[in-house]
């Protein structure tokens, strides 16, 4: 991992990327992370602040999330306990080598973001996609953050209206549709429109204690059930072997952090891939087990009659589960604005880049783009949040595009890095890694065809 191959692709240049524009992609840091300026001094030379144990917990922090919500589903859709295990572990493997390759490839490059790295070493076109892609992606996940909120402020709402539920139905201030908008306008999109968010680190740790309460809250209710929390079915195999596959897009959305995972590398003390293997090793087994401790147990307490947000299938006056949807709102109402921040500083050095313009100049427009852009994303979300009442439908989508981070982009810059080796003779550990590479990008070319074929053909127009 030489630092002589600062400039991996040429193509990387040929839309002359400035210090400015690069300024605005590197918004897109995963919270709680504070990196030192990029420079040729501070590369490789371990300035940064965080520790390995501290990589681990933010990596952890960066893979849980409001998707455990959906793991009881995807096991019931996998098949049962062992199938649904056995396909995490497989792909298990596939998502710390992709976070490996992320790191080796931002050292080789000598950049510091995700998608710094895939214009760096691959070039125009595939580091265009990626950007578009990370849009894409904010976009739906902010539309599933939405939905959740929808969904337990029904249950919270119909535990506190008193009234029979045909008189509670009724009335305007508890139609989900008020509830989501009032919520939305409220205190989604004031948090969204300022240009620097700081409370990302605040929001991180809220999220982690949500998440592993909503875990802690699951295990328990399956260990001390009650009495009227009977699964109806419980399968024990998949119905077809294709059917396995309908539980990707879940594992992959509920693991995707390799978007924040190359500036965690990047604020270690020490920077070394071999150090970022163990410390990415560590806690993906970690978020391994609150997703399947949340998966088994949920998918066992109701079996195939789980809904595809576990906690709708609780009943509304269940107190532990209430706060645990407290939490879950709180929880979102947090990342939201953090998402869109991502998504719009994305959009925000596209536009830079085709302009030419840099942050200087564009000053005034900003406040004003940023100020249109934030609405429309925020309209556009709301919008089909209210008409897609099931989150499911939307980690089906947006799960194909969280396989793209996860397996093409990561293959792709390790094919390129090692191409662009100069080497007199190539030895059988450079085709090796070729082949891995190659291997991942198909595999993840396959379930994001896969999944968004099913999503679209299937679910979409269900």
């Amino acid at each position: 991992m030489a630092q002589g191959t600062g400039s991996i692709n040429s193509d990387y240049k040929d839309w002359e990327w400035s210090a400015d524009a690069g300024e605005r992609a590197r918004l897109l840091q995963s919270p709680s992370v504070e990196t030192v300026p990029k420079s040729g001094e501070s590369q490789g030379n371990g300035l940064g602040a965080t520790s390995a144990l501290g990589a681990v917990f933010i990596v952890v922090n960066a893979a849980l999330g409001a998707g455990l919500l959906n793991f009881p589903a995807a096991f019931s859709m996998a098949g049962g306990v062992a199938a649904g295990i056995a396909l995490q572990m497989c792909m298990l493997i596939f998502i710390i080598g992709g976070l490996v390759i992320l790191a080796y490839c931002s050292q080789a490059s000598n950049e510091r973001t995700y998608q710094e790295v895939v214009w760096a070493v691959c070039g125009k076109v595939p580091g265009v996609l990626c950007e578009v892609a990370i849009a894409v992606y904010t976009f739906g996940t902010c539309i599933a953050f939405l939905i959740i909120i929808g969904d337990q402020e029904d249950k919270i709402i119909a535990a506190l209206v008193t009234e029979p539920e045909e008189a509670g139905s009724g009335r305007w201030y508890t139609d989900r549709k008020f509830t989501i908008s009032i919520t939305a306008f409220l205190l989604i999109l004031p948090l969204s429109i300022p240009k620097e968010i700081g409370f990302q680190k605040y929001a991180s740790s809220l999220s982690v204690i949500g998440t592993w309460y909503v875990t802690a809250v699951i295990i328990i209710k399956y260990i001390w059930p009650d009495k009227e929390l009977v699964p109806v079915e419980i399968p024990t195999s998949p119905s077809t072997w294709t059917a396995v596959f309908n539980a990707v897009p879940t594992i992959c959305f509920g693991f995707q952090c390799h978007v924040s995972s190359v500036p965690v590398f990047n604020s270690m003390k020490q920077p070394e891939v071999k150090t970022w293997g163990a410390v990415v090793t560590a806690a993906m087994v970690i978020a391994l087990f609150v997703y399947t401790g949340t998966g088994v147990c949920g998918f066992l307490t109701f079996g195939a009659s789980v809904e595809q947000d576990v906690l709708l299938s609780y009943p509304s006056n269940d107190i532990p589960v209430a706060l645990a949807r407290a939490f879950i709102i709180l929880c979102v109402l947090t990342s939201y604005p953090i998402l869109h921040f991502c998504g719009r500083a994305v959009l925000e050095g596209l536009w830079l880049r085709y302009t030419g313009v840099t942050v200087e100049e564009d000053v005034i427009r900003e406040r004003r783009r940023r100020l249109l852009q934030t609405i429309s994303w925020f309209l556009l979300t709301l919008l089909l949040a209210l008409f897609i009442p099931d989150i499911g439908k939307v980690i089906s989508v947006i799960g194909g595009l969280a396989a793209c981070f996860i397996f093409v982009f990561p293959g792709l810059c390790l094919i390129q890095a090692k191409l662009s080796e100069i080497q007199e003779t190539r030895a059988i550990s450079w085709w090796a890694q070729v082949s891995y590479g190659v291997f991942m990008v198909t595999l993840g070319a396959f379930i994001f065809g896969q999944t968004t074929a099913n999503a679209i053909f299937v679910d979409l127009t269900a």
